[in-house]
C-alpha cells in the first residue's frame, strides 16, 4: 500500500465525539467518591476551625481549656503552634494561616480544634474562648478608596490620551456602576484529608484546584521540603475559582494536626464556615466616562474600577488586571484609560472566581454602550456594531495585543437571526405600550474573552502516559477534574493519539508526585494545556512505537497506521498491545513525561502592555425577559447562545459547560447578593439566605449552539478552544434585558446595578416612573 492510499484510509476520530464525563453514571447513581466518602484510617481526627466573631479587632488572648476539657478532644492549635512559616498567600506574604495579633474579618481563622469525630470538634471549638478588644471596621469600598487603603499599587492600561479625547468629543457621558460578589456556593464544601507518613512525610488529599500550591503551603506550614508533601484530588464538588488559592487554609491546618498528634485528620468546612472563612467574586465599584460622536462611535474612554479585595490581597492584583484587559470587550477604543484600585476592607478576603475580573470589566462597557445608545436614541446593537474591532475602526487593545482572529460580527449576526431578532423586537415594543405593568426586555450582546494567564509563566503543563504490555495507557496530568469533563478531553486526546477505544484509558488521580509544579485548573486553560502536554507525551511514545511497527513488517515508517486499535502496514496488522510487547522487548521505551508551555504570548505588569493571550474565544447571547414593576420580579423568558469553541474536543461536555457558565453568570446579575450587617458581619450564609439560581430560573426556551466548526488559528490541541469561562459573562444579556424593560417606562438609562434583586428593580423601576412623571408635568 502506499503512503497515498494509507493517508486516504479514514481513521476513527474520538476527538470531536460527544462523549459522556467520565463520572456521569456514578454522579447520578450517587457512587462517584469525594474525600468525604473515603474510607478514613483508624485513628483519624476531624477538625473545626476557631474563626473571628468580630470584622476587625485586637487579639488579646485565647482560652482553649474549656474545649480540651471535653471528652474526645485531641488538642487545639493556633499561629504560635506552626512549626515552620504561618504563611497561605498565592502571591503576597503577610497573608496568615492563622490570626496573630489583629483580627481582619468575621471568619478570619484563629485556630483548629481537633477531635474524635466532626460534631465533637465543632462543639468543643465554639467553646475556645476569645479575649477581643474591638476596632472600627471599614466595610465600604469607597470609604477605603477615600483613606487610600490598598493591598497592591495602583494598575492602569493607558492608550493615547483618553482625556483629550472624550473633551473634544460632540457628546460626553458618565456614570458609576456597582456590581455586587458572588459566592461559589460548589456543592462539595472545602476539605481536606492530612494522612503523615514515616520519615516525616505528608499525603494531603484535598479539595483544591491548585495541588502544587498545596504542595508548597504545606510544606512551608510545617517546615519541611515539596518532596514530603504529596497532594492528591481525584475530583472536586465544583470549584469555579475557589478552590484555587482557598485550599491551602484547609489543608495545611489539617496537616498541622496531623504532624502534631502524628494521626490523620480531616477537616471540612459547615456551610455557614465556608461562607464566612473563604472568599469570593469580587465586588467592584466603578466610574466612567465617555466621549462619543453622533453615530455612538467611542472617541475615548476612561473607567476607574475600585474592587473589593478585602482583608488581604490574595489574587485582588491579577483580577484587576484581567478586569482592565477586558474593559474593551469586542470594541475599538482608541484613546483609553483605564485603572484599578485593590481596596482594602475588613471583610473575607475575595478570590479567583470563573470569570476571573474578566465579568467585572465586560459589565462595564455593555453598561457604557447601553447608555451611549439611550442617551442618543440609538439602537443598542447598532452602536455595538459601530465600535466592533475591525478594518474600519481598528484591531489593537489597549494594553497592545492585535485582534487577529476577529469573529465578532458572524457569531452577533448569526445569533440575531437565529433568535429572530426584528419579529421579536417588534412584538414587545408592541407588548410594552399596551401593558403598564409587566414590561419585557429584549439585549444582545457579545464576548470577546482573552484565554491564558496573564501571568507567562503559568502558561505549561504536564502529563505523565505509560503504555502498558496489553495495551491499555495510564494517563495523569497537572489538571484537576472539577465536574467541568476535563479528565474525559485529555483522555479523548490520549486515545486519539493511538486510534484506541477510549476505555483502554485509565484515568487516574491527579497527583504531585507524579507530575509536578503544575499551575492551576483554571483561566479556562485546563483542556489547552493539560490536552497539549498529554498529547505530547503520547505523541512521543506513538513515534517510537511507530518505528517498531515499520521494523516488524519491513516497511517505511509512513506506511504505519494506527486504526481501530490496530496497527496496519497495507494488508498486514497486529494489534495495539502485540505491537507494544514487541517495543518492550525491544526495550523501547513506552512511558513519557510531556511538557508543554503556550507559545507566543508576553506580558509587562508595570506598562500593562504585551500579548497576554495566546488568543479570543468569542460569542453571543441573546435574551428575553419579563418584569413585575408592582413586586421587581424578573423572570429570563428565552436566551439564545452561539459559542465559539473551535474544533470541539467533546461538544457534549462543551454544551453543559456553556448552559451552566450562563446560568451562573445570570445569577450573578440577578438574584446572588452578598450582604453585611454593620458590623461586618456575613448575613447571606447558606441557601435560606443566598439565593443562587434553580431549575426553575433557566430559561423556559434554552437555544445554545456551538458556532460550527471553525478550527482555532492557532495551534492548541486539535484546534480546539477554551469553553470554562467565557460563556458566563453571556448571563449579562440578561441583565442588559431587564434594563432594555425598565427603560420602556420612560426611555432614558435606567438606574440599574448589579445584582438586579426585586429590590433594586423595584427601586429603578420607581426612579424610572418618577422621571416619567416629571416629563409630563
Amino acid at each position: 500500500m502506499s503512503s497515498e492510499t494509507a493517508a486516504r484510509i479514514v481513521q476513527r476520530s474520538i476527538v470531536g465525539k460527544g462523549i459522556a464525563h467520565d463520572s456521569a453514571a456514578r454522579h447520578v447513581a450517587g457512587e462517584a467518591a469525594y474525600i468525604d466518602d473515603m474510607p478514613e484510617l483508624p485513628g483519624t481526627l476531624h477538625g473545626a476551625l476557631v474563626l473571628s466573631p468580630v470584622a476587625h479587632g485586637r487579639l488579646k488572648g485565647v482560652d482553649a481549656s474549656e474545649a480540651l476539657a471535653m471528652e474526645g478532644v485531641a488538642g487545639f492549635w493556633s499561629a504560635g503552634d506552626v512549626p515552620g512559616h504561618n504563611e497561605v498567600g498565592p502571591i503576597h506574604t503577610g497573608e496568615p494561616l492563622f490570626a496573630e495579633t489583629i483580627l481582619e474579618h468575621e471568619g478570619q481563622v484563629i485556630g483548629i480544634v481537633a477531635a474524635r469525630d466532626f460534631e465533637t470538634a465543632y462543639r468543643a471549638a465554639k467553646r475556645v474562648r476569645l479575649d477581643i478588644e474591638k476596632l472600627d471596621p471599614v466595610l465600604d469600598i469607597e470609604e477605603a478608596h477615600r483613606r487610600k487603603n490598598y493591598v497592591v499599587p495602583l494598575q492602569e492600561v493607558v492608550d493615547g490620551d483618553a482625556a483629550t479625547a472624550i473633551d473634544a468629543a460632540p457628546h460626553v457621558f458618565s456614570g458609576t456602576l456597582r456590581m455586587g460578589g458572588q459566592d461559589h456556593f460548589y456543592l462539595e464544601t472545602h476539605i481536606a484529608y492530612a494522612i503523615p507518613g514515616e520519615n516525616g512525610e505528608m499525603l494531603v488529599h484535598s479539595s483544591t484546584q491548585h495541588p502544587t500550591e498545596v504542595q508548597h503551603h504545606v510544606a512551608g506550614i510545617l517546615g519541611i521540603h515539596a518532596n514530603a508533601v504529596e497532594c492528591q484530588v481525584r475530583r472536586m464538588g465544583g470549584g469555579f475559582g475557589g478552590k484555587e488559592s482557598q485550599p491551602t487554609i484547609i489543608a495545611g491546618a489539617a496537616a498541622l494536626v496531623a504532624v502534631k498528634t502524628g494521626r490523620p485528620c480531616k477537616l471540612r468546612l459547615k456551610r455557614r464556615d465556608d461562607m464566612a472563612a473563604t472568599g469570593k467574586r469580587h465586588d467592584f465599584v466603578v466610574h466612567w466616562r465617555v466621549g462619543t460622536d453622533a453615530t455612538g462611535r467611542i472617541h475615548g474612554l476612561e473607567a476607574e474600577y475600585l474592587a473589593r479585595a478585602g482583608n488581604v490581597a490574595d489574587l485582588t492584583g491579577p483580577v484587576i488586571t484581567r478586569a482592565l484587559t477586558h474593559t474593551d470587550n469586542a470594541y475599538h477604543i482608541a484613546h483609553a484609560r483605564f485603572a484599578g484600585h485593590a481596596c482594602k476592607t475588613n471583610t473575607v478576603s475575595n478570590t479567583a472566581f470563573r470569570g476571573f475580573g474578566g465579568p467585572q470589566g465586560i459589565i462595564t462597557i455593555e453598561a457604557v454602550i447601553d447608555t451611549i445608545a439611550r442617551k442618543l436614541k440609538l439602537d443598542p446593537n447598532r452602536v455595538r456594531g459601530v465600535n466592533y474591532y475591525g478594518s474600519d475602526t481598528g484591531d489593537m487593545t489597549p494594553y497592545g495585543q492585535k485582534v487577529e482572529d476577529n469573529r465578532l460580527v458572524e457569531v452577533t449576526e448569526a445569533v440575531l437571526a437565529s433568535s429572530e431578532w426584528q419579529r421579536r423586537r417588534a412584538e414587545i415594543d408592541r407588548h410594552n405600550s399596551a401593558d403598564p405593568v409587566i414590561r419585557r426586555g429584549l439585549a444582545m450582546m457579545p464576548v470577546k474573552f482573552g484565554i491564558s494567564f496573564n501571568l507567562t509563566s503559568l502558561n505549561q503543563a504536564g502529563a505523565l502516559v505509560h503504555v502498558y504490555l496489553d495495551g491499555s495507557i495510564f494517563l495523569n496530568h497537572g489538571g484537576t477534574e472539577m465536574g467541568q469533563g476535563l479528565f474525559v478531553k485529555v483522555a479523548q486526546v490520549v486515545a486519539e493519539v493511538f486510534q484506541v477505544d477510549l476505555d483502554m484509558v485509565r484515568i487516574s488521580s491527579t497527583a504531585t508526585g507524579k507530575v509536578p509544579n503544575t499551575s492551576a485548573t483554571a483561566a479556562s486553560t485546563g483542556s489547552d494545556l493539560n490536552g497539549m502536554a498529554a498529547y505530547k507525551a503520547a505523541t512521543a511514545i506513538k513515534a517510537r512505537m511507530t518505528r517498531v511497527a515499520a521494523e516488524h513488517f519491513g516497511v517505511g515508517e509512513e506506511l504505519i497506521l494506527f486504526r481501530e486499535g490496530r496497527v496496519h502496514a497495507g494488508n498486514e496488522s497486529i494489534s495495539f498491545g502485540e505491537l507494544a510487547k514487541l517495543a518492550w522487548a525491544k526495550r523501547v521505551q513506552l512511558s513519557e513525561a510531556g511538557h508543554y508551555a503556550t507559545p507566543k504570548i508576553h506580558w509587562d505588569g508595570k506598562a500593562m502592555k504585551g500579548r497576554p493571550f495566546f488568543y479570543f474565544s468569542y460569542g453571543a447571547a441573546v435574551a428575553e425577559v419579563a418584569v413585575d414593576t408592582l413586586t421587581g420580579e424578573t423572570r429570563c423568558l428565552r436566551a439564545d447562545i452561539l459559542q465559539d469553541v473551535g474544533s470541539p474536543l467533546n461538544p457534549a461536555i462543551d454544551l453543559g459547560q456553556i448552559e451552566g457558565a450562563f446560568v451562573q453568570g445570570m445569577g450573578w446579575v440577578t438574584c446572588e447578593e452578598l450582604w453585611w450587617d454593620g458590623a461586618g458581619k456575613l448575613r447571606t450564609v447558606g441557601p435560606s439566605t443566598y439565593k443562587i439560581p434553580g431549575s426553575r430560573d433557566v430559561p423556559p426556551a434554552f437555544n445554545v449552539r456551538i458556532l460550527d466548526n471553525l478550527p482555532n488559528r492557532e495551534e492548541t490541541v486539535y484546534r480546539s478552544k477554551a469553553i470554562g469561562e467565557p460563556p458566563l459573562m453571556l448571563g449579562i444579556s440578561v441583565w442588559l434585558a431587564i434594563r432594555d424593560a425598565i427603560a420602556s417606562i420612560d426611555g432614558d438609562v435606567p438606574d440599574l446595578d448589579a445584582p438586579a434583586t426585586p429590590e433594586a428593580v423595584l427601586r429603578a423601576v420607581g426612579i424610572a416612573k418618577s422621571r416619567k412623571q416629571g416629563a409630563l408635568l
